[in-house]
C-alpha cells in the first residue's frame, strides 16, 4: 500500500469524497472523525490491517499523516 492508497482508504472509511483528504488534513477537519469515527477507525485498522491500538495510541492520532505513519511503522505501507 502506498501513501495515496492509505489516504483513499481513509476517505472511504470516513465517507469523504475523493480528493478531500490529504496527509495534512487534521482530525477536526473530518466531520465523521468523531467519537464514533474513532471506533470506526479502530475497527478498520484491525479488520483491514490486523492493527490493534491502545487507548494512548488512539489519542495520539490527530491527522491523516499520523495514521499514515502508524501504518508505515507497522509495516503496512510500501
Amino acid at each position: 500500500m502506498t501513501d495515496q492508497q492509505a489516504v483513499a482508504w481513509l476517505q472511504n472509511l470516513f465517507d469523504e469524497p475523493a480528493g478531500r483528504l490529504s496527509p495534512q488534513t487534521r482530525r477536526q477537519s473530518i466531520p465523521s472523525w468523531d467519537s464514533l469515527g474513532v471506533l470506526t477507525l479502530m475497527a478498520g485498522l484491525d479488520q483491514d490491517f490486523g492493527i490493534e491500538l491502545t487507548d494512548d495510541e488512539v489519542d495520539q492520532l490527530d491527522s491523516v499523516s499520523d495514521i499514515i505513519e502508524l501504518l508505515r511503522s507497522r509495516g503496512k505501507l510500501a
